[in-house]
């Protein structure tokens, strides 16, 4: 879906907020203003959030603005599941997919710190198995597919780049018919064979989502010696006091957490059966984390302060311009073809807008519709939640609901609508260089 400044904008509402100042952001819905520019945010992002829930566009949201020292924002509308009666919360827990992907990113650059990984060896190093992989070339006459050896190995940049080769079925026509010809197993089946599906491209020569980062938090368990959540809890979760945040649902998450609702053909939202975790829990570096908007704010607060967060020093400060940086060269982000709609629409972010990787979060290189300045990392997940951490003004912003499909034309104006409200807030003498 393209949506251009004046698209946002129409679909909000929102065209006379400018001059606001962030730093007046309330400390939530019922906080009391500090002055009318506070009064005015709050009730800029307040609208932003609460008219699609009014729509009808999206169940309920939880959505907020954090700086480097503490939320300035958060807002939460509409139900947990429709028409049970029980509202949104800050405190809502959320299914957050491939938002798991820069927490697994970060544990791993921790690793790297300490010589324990090495961002330009080959895997094989630490798992010998990924020598084997090979490249999908094609197909015979036959309708065989055609492999062969890749030309290089993997690294660990490739992987955190998304340019090893891996991709994923959901977005791959060719690793579809791969999988499905060969009744080839998905990673969430536990098996070992589902770590080896082809390669869809030599490694470094282009960019595609993938399972790439599922092998990073392989390589954290196999460097560490332990298992990949409690590695994210002993070294992230804990010091960072994201204490809602993990694998497993605890029962007191569990009581918080979101539903999940499918958007069908005819734009009406259903909500999806839930019967309680699978067991075991699958502990992929990709996804599968629950966490609230609260606690990934800390995550995000984390990043805005050079690697330091509730007093405890994650990451080094030069690890962090590290992450912060195009790390795959010429190579830019590309547009995701779905296979299956009712799971993801087709999915880019800002389509014509050039966009590359860091080792761990997409970087847009040019100014956003939304306001978003250009440097600023950002990723999402599958049940569409949002971040984005822009560095130049200290601030970011994290939006969660639940709706299949992933970048659904409603959710993703809802998100939109939200962001262009910050920097509409914030004003165009807001947004600048602040070091």
């Amino acid at each position: 879906m393209t949506l251009d400044r004046r698209d946002v904008l129409r679909i909000t509402g929102l065209g006379l907020l400018a001059g606001t100042a962030l730093g007046r952001i309330t400390l939530g819905r019922t906080a009391q203003a500090q002055d009318g520019n506070g009064r005015l945010l709050r009730d800029a992002l307040d609208g932003a959030l609460g008219t699609p829930v009014r729509r009808g566009d999206i169940p309920g949201v939880v959505a907020a603005v954090t700086d480097r020292s503490q939320i300035r924002y958060v807002g939460a509308f509409g139900e947990r599941a429709l028409g049970k009666g029980v509202a949104m919360t800050p405190d809502t827990v959320f299914n957050i997919a491939s938002m798991t992907k820069p927490v697994t990113s970060t544990a791993a650059m921790q690793l790297v710190e300490q010589g324990r990984l090495d961002l330009d060896s080959p895997i094989s190093r630490w798992i010998p198995g990924a020598a084997r992989l090979q490249v999908l070339e094609g197909w015979d006459a036959n309708g065989e597919p055609r492999l062969r050896p890749a030309r290089r190995e993997i690294t660990l940049r490739h992987l955190m780049t998304h340019s090893s080769g891996f991709a994923y079925n959901l977005w791959d026509p060719e690793l579809d018919r791969f999988m499905k010809q060969r009744r080839f197993p998905e990673l969430a089946s536990g098996q070992e064979a589902a770590w080896y599906p082809p390669l869809m491209f030599d490694p470094g020569e282009r960019w595609e989502y993938g399972i790439s980062t599922d092998w990073i938090g392989k390589l954290v368990e196999t460097a560490s010696g332990k298992t990949l959540g409690t590695y994210m809890q002993e070294n992230i979760f804990w010091p960072l006091g994201m204490e809602s945040t993990g694998y497993r649902l605890t029962p007191d998450m569990e009581a918080r957490r979101a539903a999940t609702h499918q958007r069908g053909p005819d734009g009406r939202l259903t909500e999806i059966a839930w019967n309680g975790q699978t067991r075991p829990v699958p502990e992929l570096g990709g996804g599968g984390l629950h966490s609230t908007v609260g606690d990934y704010a800390r995550f995000v607060r984390m990043i805005l302060n050079g690697g330091r967060g509730n007093d405890n020093q994650l990451l080094r400060p030069q690890t962090v311009e590290l992450m912060s940086r195009n790390a795959m060269g010429n190579i830019r982000v590309s547009r995701l073809g779905t296979t299956n709609p009712s799971r993801s629409e087709d999915a880019e972010f800002f389509p014509g807008l050039p966009k590359t990787w860091s080792l761990g979060f997409m970087i847009n290189e040019a100014t956003a519709p939304t306001g978003r300045p250009a440097g600023s990392l950002a990723w999402a997940g599958l049940y569409n939640t949002f971040f984005w951490i822009d560095r130049r003004n200290e601030i970011g912003g994290i939006f969660m609901t639940q709706v299949l499909p992933f970048v659904d034309a409603k959710t993703l104006a809802a998100f939109y609508g939200f962001e262009t409200a910050v920097y509409q807030a914030m004003g165009p003498h807001e947004v600048s260089v602040r070091r």
